[in-house]
């Protein structure tokens, strides 16, 4: 670097005001326009942030990309400034517009709660409640309680625990029963749910001796009688809710797995994984096995989770023989794994709609989206956009489009679903800047790219949100 450059850059860098200095002009009321939110932010946020803009500017004086003066003047610091500052106000966690098409979408959140579910746990969490506490008897209850009725009815089944998610019922399950021991299942069954977990890992982690018997096609009822041992406890079926192999293949079917187990004195389990409880076939959608199904099988545990196609909070439910789940609710793990108030409260709610069969297909907003008709996407897509064409008419294209939507949460992976669709194609961007872009709004709007198209998928996106997705379309083009 020349002698000149040096002392340019030297200039530069005293010319960084101190942090203040810097403090006095969001100080200065003349400048509350431009930096609004440090009427309101704390003080530690505002010095945080006065810091991150100084250090930002020393650093590109350093590495040469600041050469200008003018970029250290008051209202382009300001402006700076208030940019950061807006950011680091913006809650981590916050609502998004899923316009995917994902209905169960482990990344947005899985399932939306019903509207009663909500005002439960907004109602436990403003007040103290009966958590533990028998009403009848005035002494400590069992949180387990508040549910477990329920869930015997709604499945059959003849006890009911919950617990945080349903790799933590497999957990305590295998770890109670098993432990030990040996768990005889199919090969073609061992799969990898979400975040890379395994179901071999957790069985691992219990304590349980994994037995993998058949091909990974083809498993035959000879396969697990032949790998009994006196070592053996249990026999279990694990739904391929996530993906389905097609071709030569062959499973066992429950009802004689249960015999067989039954018949040597072992138990039988089945993780079901994605927690239906109604039969959705009447709305096109196939294959996916009810829990009221597997307990009628005689199987004696069955776990499944509580925010995937049961539409409620994270849970993982564990439903059986009574003299079974009360050894499972005695394991000292059970209280690490078990679920809070929140949960419950909204756990009760959404179960309790299940007991109108009728009406539960409107009331959970889960059910409701994979039920909705074609005829009401297409009339959400129309509206959305009369909303928007116009206005975006110099930015990009906009179009109706006929696509698919998914199911998601790991079920049904062949299943596609009819929708229609809002696709963009802006004109002085690429489709992937589009969707940073609107990534990035005060209101993040989640679509996808198709066929070098931005996809609104309108079978996600509720009624009450097309004017916000309107919104944040003019918002982000025309800004």
């Amino acid at each position: 670097m020349t002698t000149k450059k040096m002392k340019e850059q030297q200039d530069l860098l005293r010319a960084i005001p101190k942090v203040d200095e810097f403090l006095g002009w969001v100080a200065d009321d003349g400048y509350r326009e431009v930096v609004p939110l440090s009427a309101t932010a704390p003080l530690t946020i505002i010095k945080k942030v006065v810091r991150e803009v100084l250090a930002d500017r020393r650093e590109a004086i350093l590495h040469g990309d600041l050469t200008d003066i003018k970029a250290l003047a008051r209202d382009s610091l300001l402006a700076h400034f208030s940019r950061l500052l807006s950011e680091e106000m913006q809650p981590n966690f916050r609502a998004v517009i899923n316009a995917t098409g994902v209905v169960v979408h482990t990344n947005l959140g899985r399932s939306l709660l019903p509207d009663s579910a909500v005002r439960s746990i907004a109602e436990v969490a403003a007040s103290y409640s009966n958590l533990e506490f028998d009403l009848r008897t005035g002494k400590r209850g069992s949180r387990y309680s508040l549910v477990e009725d329920i869930l015997c009815d709604l499945t059959g089944a003849e006890a009911a625990l919950v617990v945080n998610n349903n790799a933590a019922a497999v957990l305590l399950v295998l770890g109670t029963l098993a432990a030990g021991r040996e768990v005889i299942v199919s090969r073609g069954q061992l799969v990898e749910i979400g975040g890379s977990f395994r179901i071999p890992d957790v069985m691992t982690k219990s304590g349980a001796t994994l037995v993998e018997v058949g091909a990974t096609n083809r498993t035959h009822l000879r396969d697990y009688e032949q790998a009994i041992t006196s070592q053996t406890a249990m026999l279990l079926k694990v739904h391929t809710s996530n993906y389905r192999m097609i071709g030569f293949t062959s499973e066992v079917p429950l009802v004689d797995m249960v015999s067989l187990a039954r018949a040597h004195g072992l138990l039988s389990m089945e993780d079901l994984g994605s927690g239906c409880l109604v039969d959705l076939s009447p709305f096109g959608l196939r294959d996916e096995p009810t829990v009221g199904e597997v307990i009628s099988a005689g199987v004696d545990v069955v776990t499944f989770s509580g925010d995937k196609l049961l539409g409620g909070p994270q849970a993982g439910l564990v439903v059986g023989k009574g003299d079974i789940i009360a050894q499972i609710k005695k394991n000292p793990l059970n209280r690490a794994l078990r679920i809070d108030k929140f949960t419950l409260a909204g756990l009760e709610s959404t179960l309790r709609l299940y007991y109108d069969r009728q009406s539960v297909c409107e009331k959970n907003p889960t059910l409701a989206m994979l039920s909705a008709p074609l005829e009401l996407i297409i009339k959400k897509a129309r509206r959305l956009l009369r909303q928007i064409k116009e206005a975006l008419a110099e930015q990009c294209y906009v179009y109706l489009l006929n696509t698919h939507s998914k199911v998601g949460g790991g079920a049904m992976p062949e299943q596609d679903l009819p929708t229609k669709a809002v696709a963009l194609k802006p004109f002085t961007m690429t489709v992937n800047e589009l969707e940073g872009g609107l990534r990035q709004l005060a209101l993040p709007v989640i679509g996808r790219i198709e066929n070098d198209q931005f996809v609104l998928d309108m079978r996600t996106v509720s009624d009450r949100e097309v004017p916000l997705l309107a919104q944040c379309l003019k918002d982000f083009f025309l800004s």
